[in-house]
């Protein structure tokens, strides 16, 4: 009985910014990784940005210097503060995580939440 919720998006004009918010809850017993991943219209899902499990991050090639990732542990909380936003990051954004939980230890479970909808737009 894990949970992942986000919240944060919305509608912006371009060169704006937005911050989203994906917090884990349930029996959690560690997480071993976690991030976010988006999927535009007529498009695979694809990384955007996430903590591995040796607590460095990854980046899409097209975000870098434009977006960054954050967490708080205590919280079991991750956040993307996404800036100069432009029309093609339009997307509903997932937050994803790989966890193990306090009723099957030793097993590591992916994890995917609703999505929260990104749109830029003038």
């Amino acid at each position: 009985q894990v949970r992942l919720v986000e919240s944060g998006g919305g509608l912006v004009q371009p060169g704006g910014s937005l911050r989203l918010s994906c917090t884990a809850s349930g029996s959690i017993f560690s997480i071993n990784a976690m991030g976010w991943y988006r999927q535009a219209p007529g498009k695979q899902r694809e990384l955007v940005a996430a903590f591995t499990s040796g607590g460095s991050t990854n980046y899409a090639d097209s975000v870098k210097g434009r977006f960054t990732i954050s967490r708080d542990n205590a919280q079991n909380t991750v956040y993307l503060q996404m800036n100069s936003l432009k029309a093609e990051d339009t997307a509903v954004h997932y937050c994803n995580a790989v966890l193990v939980e306090t009723t099957l230890l030793g097993y590591k479970y992916d994890y995917w939440g609703q999505g929260t909808q990104v749109t830029v737009s003038s």
